[in-house]
């Protein structure tokens, strides 16, 4: 057999399987799965919560009031843009600072605190994407209702909040049973804790809400997305 038939013969034989496998192996290793950012979490000891790339070139902070219908509106603009591009990309990461100005605030925070870490971050999504409805029963409110959020032991108080306001239900939607948030709203050592964070924002410049920082410097006069996208941008980010 002449040397081209013989080349010919031998590239018209099926790969054998093993060969095959082989070269898929190989381009598995050459390509390894790439990090999904977006369920990177890590809650810190002073109680903020990041997500994405520790490492990150660009690190922002929002301040965050649950009550703060300007912070649901800032989540609902900006939640899709900020986590699909800014921290899925590595090059940002997001930090969620509580920043508690009434018991609202603290018993929305505390239960959120409470979320095991995968679901840390949905609650947050769910209290304020449901703001309007929560807060729809807040203007119904009575007297006597108010009362209980106002005067007696902390415990009792948030315990009045979170049934007043149907918390318990959103809690519940992540997997905190009724026990568990009864547990989280009693916590002392967390409201404490939230209280310092407050304390802590207030005396970097934080006056409202939401307010943002990025690398640790607070933006003054930056309290939109539009107004905070500019700034990414000029970081060379392009959420």
């Amino acid at each position: 057999m002449s040397l081209a038939r013989t080349i010919r013969a031998t590239l018209a034989r099926p790969w054998p399987l093993v060969g095959a496998a082989l070269l898929l192996a190989t381009a598995s290793a050459a390509a390894p799965a790439k990090q999904n950012w977006t369920t990177a979490l890590r809650t810190t000891p002073e109680g903020t919560h990041i997500l994405g790339n520790p490492d990150a070139k660009v690190k922002l902070t929002e301040y965050v009031s649950y009550s703060c219908p300007h912070c649901a509106h800032f989540n609902a603009e900006s939640e899709a843009t900020l986590r699909l591009g800014f921290v899925a990309s590595g090059e940002g990461s997001v930090e969620v600072a509580s920043f508690i100005r009434n018991p609202i605030d603290m018993a929305a925070s505390l239960l959120v605190d409470c979320a095991a870490p995968t679901q840390t971050i949905r609650l947050h999504d769910i209290m304020l994407n449901g703001q309007t409805q929560w807060m729809a029963r807040f203007a119904e409110v009575n007297d006597t209702q108010r009362a209980r959020w106002e005067n007696g032991p902390m415990p009792a108080r948030m315990r009045a909040i979170a049934t007043d306001l149907d918390f318990y239900r959103l809690a519940e939607m992540v997997g905190i049973d009724h026990v568990r948030a009864d547990h989280c709203l009693e916590d002392d050592s967390a409201m404490k804790r939230l209280a310092a964070l407050t304390q802590n924002a207030e005396n970097n410049g934080v006056d409202s809400t939401p307010s943002f920082a990025i690398d640790g410097v607070v933006l003054a006069g930056t309290h939109d997305w539009q107004s905070l996208k500019l700034q990414l941008q000029a970081r060379t980010m392009t959420p």
